[in-house]
């Protein structure tokens, strides 16, 4: 067991956006409340998934919905601790921890607030070691555990539970319940065991978050090569430098879609790439050739400053640098890539991984 302080957490939001691959909704809200939680209850335990008791439950809490729309309208902090509650009469049992559902943006700092306020400590777990913009899209399912009992709540704590015979199916009611929430609304779901979470989640994911956000301090601090830094820690490749030169997005059925544009620069000048995005970045292009695809991670940096960019926040005339990096291998499973790969999108190409890509446009 650690304790996460001020700092921790202020690392874990940096590693946060890092990971959430262009989505996940902005770590900035969830950070407030996370810091303000800690102020007011004190530092936060962290425990790794085999320090649990057998019989504990672990829950994972979060936001569902477009993260454009999130941006507006921001969790008051009752929503989740509602869910909680409600779950708890719903299974007839007490939570003992709980959990981010995925690794990056709001949804990995937002359970950390939800944790202190109800006086639980977190687990050290996530279920997607990324960010995905849906709730099927879970190590959880592809060993097969339920998201159901799957619960909903919008600010003013109207709720709505979900029991689906299938993931998908709990995907698609929650998305349109917090559709008709006003496009975005807090969640619980995923109960599990320890044990559970220790075979099917993936293990120390806030933790690897928080040392990711360490060492993009100590660059900045440095003043050394950030995106070199990166390519190493994540063990990623440079995809492309550009400047967008055409963004459309769009709020969409619980979602951000859209695509943007990039116009190459430096070595690269002539030539044009292309970003796809549903929340996440999820297929990227070179004049119609794929440079990286999900489910491995498109990371997308301010190529001034080495801030990551959210797919909310994208616009006309930023200056980038794209990085490809390989997703957990339960991903890349072939039932991983059916859940999310590019084929259950709809992009007509085969999931490559992004190593693949990256030696065969080495020649090009």
């Amino acid at each position: 067991m650690k304790l996460l302080d001020e700092q921790a957490i202020e690392h874990i939001s940096i590693g946060a956006s890092i990971m959430a691959s262009g989505g996940g909704g902005d770590p900035y809200i969830g950070k407030i409340m996370a810091l303000k939680a800690i102020e007011e209850h004190g530092p936060l335990p962290l425990f790794a998934v085999d320090e649990f008791q057998p019989d504990d439950l672990l829950l994972s809490t979060g936001m569902i919905g477009s993260p454009t729309v999130m941006m507006e309208k921001v969790p008051n902090g009752n929503e989740s601790i509602t869910a909680c509650r409600l779950m708890e009469k719903r299974l007839g049992r007490k939570i003992t921890a709980i959990y981010p559902i995925e690794a990056g943006g709001i949804n990995s700092l937002l359970p950390l607030a939800t944790a202190s306020r109800l006086g639980l400590p977190v687990a050290d777990v996530d279920a997607m070691g990324r960010a995905f913009p849906e709730f099927q899209m879970t190590t959880f399912h592809l060993d097969r555990l339920t998201a159901s009992p799957f619960i909903v709540v919008d600010e003013n704590c109207n709720s709505c539970e979900i029991e689906a015979n299938d993931n998908l199916k709990a995907e698609k009611f929650a998305r349109a319940v917090s559709v008709k929430m006003g496009g975005a609304a807090v969640f619980a779901a995923y109960p599990v065991s320890p044990r559970q979470a220790g075979q099917s989640g993936i293990v120390g994911t806030l933790s690897f978050m928080q040392w990711i956000g360490a060492k993009i301090e100590q660059t900045r601090r440095d003043k050394t090569g950030m995106v070199e830094m990166l390519t190493e820690a994540l063990s990623g490749y440079v995809l492309f430098r550009g400047i967008a030169s055409k963004v459309d997005q769009r709020s969409d059925g619980g979602f951000t879609r859209g695509e943007a544009t990039f116009a190459g620069i430096d070595a690269q000048q002539g030539r044009q790439f292309k970003i796809l995005f549903q929340n996440e970045y999820l297929l990227a292009q070179c004049d119609n050739t794929p440079l990286c695809m999900t489910p491995d991670l498109i990371i997308l940096l301010d190529e001034d400053t080495g801030q990551p960019i959210l797919s909310e926040r994208l616009r006309y005339g930023k200056r980038v640098v794209a990085l490809g990096v390989p997703a957990n291998r339960r991903w890349r499973t072939p039932f991983g890539i059916q859940v999310a790969g590019p084929g259950y999108f709809n992009y007509e190409t085969d999931f490559i991984a992004v190593e693949t890509l990256a030696a065969a446009n080495r020649g090009n």
